[in-house]
Protein backbone atom coordinates (compact mmCIF):
# COMPACT_ATOMS: atom_id res chain seq x y z
CA UNK A 1 0.00 0.00 0.00
CA UNK A 2 1.80 3.29 -0.76
CA UNK A 3 1.08 6.42 1.43
CA UNK A 4 -1.51 7.79 -0.96
CA UNK A 5 -3.26 4.56 -0.32
CA UNK A 6 -2.98 4.99 3.41
CA UNK A 7 -3.69 9.14 3.60
CA UNK A 8 -7.46 8.09 1.16
CA UNK A 9 -8.33 5.55 3.21
CA UNK A 10 -7.40 7.72 6.32
CA UNK A 11 -9.62 10.54 4.88
CA UNK A 12 -12.60 7.73 4.26
CA UNK A 13 -12.06 6.48 7.52
CA UNK A 14 -12.27 10.11 8.87
CA UNK A 15 -15.93 11.07 6.98
CA UNK A 16 -16.90 7.21 8.56
CA UNK A 17 -16.25 8.37 11.87
CA UNK A 18 -18.00 11.23 11.40
CA UNK A 19 -21.17 10.27 9.74
CA UNK A 20 -21.45 7.66 12.75
CA UNK A 21 -21.04 10.37 15.39
CA UNK A 22 -23.99 12.25 13.91
CA UNK A 23 -24.20 15.89 15.26
CA UNK A 24 -22.86 15.45 18.39
CA UNK A 25 -20.30 18.13 18.51
CA UNK A 26 -16.63 19.07 17.39
CA UNK A 27 -14.68 15.86 16.45
CA UNK A 28 -11.22 15.23 18.81
CA UNK A 29 -8.01 13.61 17.00
CA UNK A 30 -8.29 10.85 20.51
CA UNK A 31 -11.95 10.31 19.84
CA UNK A 32 -10.98 8.96 15.70
CA UNK A 33 -7.79 7.59 17.19
CA UNK A 34 -9.97 5.02 19.50
CA UNK A 35 -12.26 4.37 16.56
CA UNK A 36 -9.56 3.59 14.22
CA UNK A 37 -8.36 0.98 17.14
CA UNK A 38 -11.61 -0.50 17.47
CA UNK A 39 -12.11 -0.93 13.78
CA UNK A 40 -8.70 -2.51 13.57
CA UNK A 41 -8.83 -4.79 16.26
CA UNK A 42 -12.56 -5.81 14.66
CA UNK A 43 -11.09 -6.58 11.52
CA UNK A 44 -7.90 -8.42 12.64
CA UNK A 45 -8.77 -10.32 15.59
CA UNK A 46 -11.39 -13.33 14.96
CA UNK A 47 -13.49 -13.00 17.91
CA UNK A 48 -16.29 -15.08 19.44
CA UNK A 49 -19.87 -14.24 18.75
CA UNK A 50 -21.80 -13.30 22.02
CA UNK A 51 -25.14 -12.53 20.82
CA UNK A 52 -27.42 -14.73 19.05
CA UNK A 53 -29.32 -14.28 15.48
CA UNK A 54 -32.39 -14.87 16.93
CA UNK A 55 -35.01 -12.20 18.44
CA UNK A 56 -34.94 -8.97 16.15
CA UNK A 57 -37.15 -7.53 18.22
CA UNK A 58 -34.65 -7.24 20.73
CA UNK A 59 -32.12 -6.27 18.57
CA UNK A 60 -34.22 -3.27 17.28
CA UNK A 61 -34.58 -2.22 20.79
CA UNK A 62 -31.12 -2.64 22.61
CA UNK A 63 -28.99 -3.33 19.69
CA UNK A 64 -26.55 -6.44 19.09
CA UNK A 65 -23.27 -4.00 19.73
CA UNK A 66 -24.75 -2.33 22.36
CA UNK A 67 -25.83 -6.18 23.89
CA UNK A 68 -22.01 -7.41 23.35
CA UNK A 69 -20.58 -4.82 24.79
CA UNK A 70 -22.60 -4.86 28.29
CA UNK A 71 -22.60 -9.15 28.02
CA UNK A 72 -18.41 -8.48 27.76
CA UNK A 73 -18.12 -6.07 30.26
CA UNK A 74 -20.04 -8.60 32.51
CA UNK A 75 -17.19 -11.40 31.66
CA UNK A 76 -14.53 -9.42 32.18
CA UNK A 77 -15.57 -8.41 35.61
CA UNK A 78 -15.87 -12.25 36.12
CA UNK A 79 -12.54 -13.26 34.61
CA UNK A 80 -10.76 -10.18 37.22
CA UNK A 81 -12.85 -11.24 40.49
CA UNK A 82 -11.58 -14.87 39.62
CA UNK A 83 -8.28 -14.02 39.30
CA UNK A 84 -7.80 -11.18 42.17
CA UNK A 85 -9.95 -14.46 44.07
CA UNK A 86 -6.64 -16.36 43.55
CA UNK A 87 -3.99 -13.50 44.00
CA UNK A 88 -6.05 -13.08 47.66
CA UNK A 89 -5.62 -16.51 49.09
CA UNK A 90 -2.97 -15.58 50.92
CA UNK A 91 -3.62 -12.51 51.99
CA UNK A 92 -5.69 -11.40 55.57
CA UNK A 93 -8.03 -9.21 52.53
CA UNK A 94 -11.30 -11.70 51.70
CA UNK A 95 -12.67 -9.68 48.56
CA UNK A 96 -11.53 -7.32 45.50
CA UNK A 97 -13.83 -4.95 47.13
CA UNK A 98 -11.86 -4.76 50.25
CA UNK A 99 -8.90 -4.59 48.45
CA UNK A 100 -10.39 -1.80 46.17
CA UNK A 101 -11.53 -0.17 49.68
CA UNK A 102 -7.42 0.22 51.10
CA UNK A 103 -5.97 0.80 47.38
CA UNK A 104 -8.18 4.16 46.96
CA UNK A 105 -7.58 4.92 50.76
CA UNK A 106 -3.70 4.33 49.54
CA UNK A 107 -4.09 7.85 47.73
CA UNK A 108 -5.82 9.57 49.97
CA UNK A 109 -4.66 11.33 53.32
CA UNK A 110 -8.24 10.63 54.70
CA UNK A 111 -11.50 10.68 52.85
CA UNK A 112 -15.15 10.33 54.57
CA UNK A 113 -17.31 6.95 54.74
CA UNK A 114 -19.35 8.72 51.80
CA UNK A 115 -16.78 9.40 49.63
CA UNK A 116 -15.26 6.39 49.70
CA UNK A 117 -18.22 4.28 49.11
CA UNK A 118 -18.93 6.60 46.00
CA UNK A 119 -15.56 6.29 44.50
CA UNK A 120 -16.37 2.04 44.53
CA UNK A 121 -19.52 2.86 43.34
CA UNK A 122 -21.38 1.20 45.83
CA UNK A 123 -24.50 1.21 47.80
CA UNK A 124 -24.43 3.14 51.39
CA UNK A 125 -24.89 -0.65 53.17
CA UNK A 126 -22.76 -2.73 51.64
CA UNK A 127 -19.58 0.00 51.40
CA UNK A 128 -20.17 0.15 55.14
CA UNK A 129 -20.31 -3.23 55.68
CA UNK A 130 -17.19 -3.44 53.98
CA UNK A 131 -15.28 -0.29 56.20
CA UNK A 132 -16.71 -2.71 59.65
CA UNK A 133 -14.80 -5.41 58.32
CA UNK A 134 -11.81 -3.64 57.04
CA UNK A 135 -11.65 -1.39 60.68
CA UNK A 136 -11.83 -4.83 62.70
CA UNK A 137 -9.20 -5.63 61.00
CA UNK A 138 -7.10 -3.04 61.83
CA UNK A 139 -6.36 -1.98 58.13
CA UNK A 140 -8.08 1.25 58.44
CA UNK A 141 -9.40 3.55 61.29
CA UNK A 142 -11.71 6.37 62.17
CA UNK A 143 -11.41 10.11 62.90
CA UNK A 144 -13.63 13.07 63.60
CA UNK A 145 -14.53 15.41 60.40
CA UNK A 146 -13.13 18.61 61.59
CA UNK A 147 -14.94 20.45 59.22
CA UNK A 148 -18.34 19.02 59.34
CA UNK A 149 -19.76 17.11 62.88
CA UNK A 150 -21.98 14.51 61.12
CA UNK A 151 -18.87 13.25 58.65
CA UNK A 152 -16.54 10.31 60.08
CA UNK A 153 -13.23 10.17 57.55
CA UNK A 154 -11.58 7.04 57.63
CA UNK A 155 -7.40 6.68 56.52
CA UNK A 156 -5.23 3.34 56.00
CA UNK A 157 -3.24 2.40 58.81
CA UNK A 158 0.17 0.77 58.18
CA UNK A 159 -1.03 -2.26 58.84
CA UNK A 160 -2.72 -1.47 56.19
CA UNK A 161 -0.01 -0.16 53.76
CA UNK A 162 1.58 -3.55 54.84
CA UNK A 163 -1.29 -5.84 53.42
CA UNK A 164 -1.44 -3.98 50.47
CA UNK A 165 2.33 -4.15 49.71
CA UNK A 166 2.50 -7.89 49.94
CA UNK A 167 -0.36 -8.18 47.32
CA UNK A 168 0.68 -5.61 44.92
CA UNK A 169 3.19 -8.23 43.07
CA UNK A 170 0.19 -11.14 42.45
CA UNK A 171 -2.49 -7.71 41.80
CA UNK A 172 0.30 -6.91 39.39
CA UNK A 173 0.10 -10.44 37.64
CA UNK A 174 -3.33 -10.23 37.56
CA UNK A 175 -3.06 -6.66 35.78
CA UNK A 176 -1.12 -8.20 33.23
CA UNK A 177 -3.63 -11.53 33.18
CA UNK A 178 -6.93 -9.39 32.79
CA UNK A 179 -5.08 -6.98 29.67
CA UNK A 180 -3.81 -10.68 27.76
CA UNK A 181 -2.42 -10.06 24.34
CA UNK A 182 -3.54 -6.58 23.80
CA UNK A 183 -0.94 -4.19 23.27
CA UNK A 184 0.33 -1.29 25.19
CA UNK A 185 -1.41 1.46 22.65
CA UNK A 186 -4.68 -0.74 23.01
CA UNK A 187 -4.20 -0.92 26.68
CA UNK A 188 -4.33 2.88 26.60
CA UNK A 189 -7.10 3.15 24.35
CA UNK A 190 -9.31 0.80 26.33
CA UNK A 191 -8.25 2.86 29.02
CA UNK A 192 -9.44 6.11 27.60
CA UNK A 193 -12.70 4.43 26.15
CA UNK A 194 -13.82 2.94 29.92
CA UNK A 195 -13.09 6.40 31.41
CA UNK A 196 -15.12 8.15 28.64
CA UNK A 197 -18.34 5.71 29.66
CA UNK A 198 -17.45 6.22 33.33
CA UNK A 199 -17.26 9.99 32.85
CA UNK A 200 -21.20 10.29 31.98
CA UNK A 201 -22.13 7.97 35.49
CA UNK A 202 -20.12 10.61 37.59
CA UNK A 203 -22.09 13.46 36.53
CA UNK A 204 -19.79 14.49 33.96
CA UNK A 205 -22.11 14.25 30.86
CA UNK A 206 -25.65 14.52 29.85
CA UNK A 207 -26.38 10.85 28.88
CA UNK A 208 -26.62 9.45 32.34
CA UNK A 209 -29.18 12.14 33.16
CA UNK A 210 -31.02 11.87 29.96
CA UNK A 211 -31.40 7.99 30.92
CA UNK A 212 -31.24 7.06 33.88
CA UNK A 213 -35.28 7.90 34.97
CA UNK A 214 -35.84 5.39 32.62
CA UNK A 215 -35.19 2.63 35.07
CA UNK A 216 -36.87 1.47 37.94
CA UNK A 217 -36.04 2.52 40.86
CA UNK A 218 -34.45 0.27 43.87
Amino acid sequence: MTKKDILTELIEQLFAFDEERGSTGDLNLADFLGYLNARAGVEITGMRKISGDGSPEIKQVYGSTSSDISILLVLMYRYAKGYIKKALKRSRLQTADEFSFLITLMTFESLTKTELINKQVMEKTSGAEIIKRLEHAGFINETEDLHDKRSVRVSITAEGRTEIYKILPAMGVVSRIITGNLTNEEINTLAYLLKKLDFPFQGGGHIWHRYHRWLPRA
